[in-house]
């Protein structure tokens, strides 16, 4: 059976459906295709899920610390049951909402299977052929599977799987010290589980500049985090506990003994089953798609949005990268990834809030900088509220005063930081920050100070 629609999207990511709803509104027919559940992996298996499980993990942190606060509490019983079924509950509101508003929607048809090419123009789905001038990939990522030795000999968890965990494991071992291990990390910890980061790398997120990284780690090891930097040689085996992890680290115990280990080492592009070499397609040799600025793909009428074409792995860039197609198809504009600001955060907790480029990117892109920190025990409102780890940091081009980056590793951080992204996208300058007049008390009312402090 073939059937023709104006446009073909695969995948229902933070992308998809929002790009569907704007093709549908302009009167075309659509057919958006979903293998396994609408909303991708931010609804199902990302964001909303991790930040449930941070929230219930903060609340037990909390709960410990009440006699800091003067007052008095019992030490808190984690049922990781009702945990789960809290996580279950708000992702399973957020799929249902989401697939209501996508069934009901005129002009779409959503087809459920594995999407694959058979031409350029056309994709196969469960024995049916959909031909469209317009396709879309939002096909998105999956935990990646590190060639770590003995890997598939031992039981193992990703972080997806360990989203369905209803027990603290005596010992989690976490190989991964980036974004997604850390976050784990901090959770489980907080749950009661003794917890060890282990690290290829010879600091956590290395993408950082040295001291946000040093101040992350900091932030872990007081809480009782171990963490094990320059692991050269990691490999799984059996242990007395349950797995023992082979690390051969220069400095302390060349192994190390938990009852659960969580592969925590990147994401890799749903692009190898989609029969792209009928479409003309081919990925990088990480199995990204490659795009232009307009996320076009090297074959006139497909395009790639979200995590699948290596231009941003985060919610907000999927989307944006819906809002630069639809504009450009729609509207007649000329948007392009390049125009706009990075930035992301690190759900710890403290959070880190991060906009632009780091002091390191930006010596490295020829910029002659001046930069600016400040100590979280110098913010008043971190101090009143017992949170003074951390730090701010401000990176501005010496020769024309743009603000090229900032880092704020504190509470709020992930909040506070988006007054930095917005002058970023409006192009002010520093000074007009400093200029600013900030409300007392928050963290925010020392960005004026820390950019005034530039040298």
């Amino acid at each position: 059976m073939t059937r023709s629609f104006d446009a073909v999207i695969v995948g229902s990511g933070q992308a998809g459906p929002p790009l569907a709803a704007r093709l549908t509104a302009a009167g075309m027919s659509v057919a958006l295709i979903e293998r396994k559940r609408v909303g991708g992996t931010c609804v199902n298996a990302g964001c909303t899920p991790t930040k449930t499980l941070v929230a219930s993990a903060r609340t037990a942190h909390v709960v410990r610390r009440a006699a800091e606060f003067g007052i008095g509490t019992t030490p808190p019983q984690v049922d990781m049951h009702q945990v789960r079924a809290r996580m279950r509950s708000v992702v399973g509101a957020s799929r249902d909402g989401l697939e209501s508003w996508l069934t009901g929607m005129e002009g779409l048809t959503l087809f459920r299977g594995q999407a694959r090419f058979v031409a350029p123009g056309s994709v196969e789905v469960d024995g049916e052929i959909l031909n469209a001038p317009r396709i879309f990939l939002n096909v998105g990522a999956r935990p990646s599977r590190p060639d770590i030795p003995g890997m598939n000999e031992l039981p193992h968890l990703t972080s997806t799987t360990i989203l369905e965990l209803d027990r603290v494991p005596k010992h989690l071992v976490i190989v991964g010290g980036s974004y997604i291990g850390l976050e784990f990390a901090q959770m489980y910890r907080r749950f009661g589980a003794e917890v060890t980061v282990v690290e290829r790398a010879p600091a956590l997120i290395p993408r950082e500049d040295p001291e946000v990284s040093k101040a992350i780690r900091g932030i872990l090891e007081a809480e009782g985090i171990q963490v094990r930097l320059d692991a050269d040689c990691i490999k799984l085996a059996p242990g007395p506990e349950g797995v023992c992890v082979h690390i051969s680290c220069a400095e302390g115990a060349p192994e190390v003994h938990g009852t659960d280990v969580l592969l925590a080492v990147g994401r890799t592009p749903n692009t190898d089953d989609l029969g792209l070499h009928a479409a003309g397609l081919a990925t990088d040799a990480r199995g990204f798609m490659p795009v232009n600025e307009r996320l076009e793909t090297a074959v006139s009428g497909i395009w790639a949005l979200g995590d699948c074409n290596g231009r941003g792995a985060f919610t907000h860039t999927s989307w944006n990268d819906y809002e630069i197609v639809a504009a450009n198809l729609l509207e007649g504009a000329d948007r392009k990834v390049s125009d706009r600001v990075p930035g992301y955060a690190l759900y710890i907790d403290p959070p880190l809030g991060r906009a632009g480029l780091t002091e390191a990117q930006a010596r490295s892109a020829g910029h002659k900088v001046r930069t600016a920190t400040r100590p979280m025990t110098r913010v008043g409102r971190a101090v009143e509220k017992g949170e003074t780890q951390g730090l701010m940091k401000a990176v501005v081009d010496a020769d024309t005063g743009a603000i090229l980056g900032a880092a704020i590793l504190g509470p709020g951080g992930d909040e506070a930081v988006h007054g930095i992204l917005d002058l970023m996208t409006a192009r002010i300058p520093a000074d007009g920050l400093v200029r600013a007049v900030p409300i007392h008390p928050t963290v925010s009312e020392l960005l004026p100070t820390l950019f005034g402090d530039l040298n």
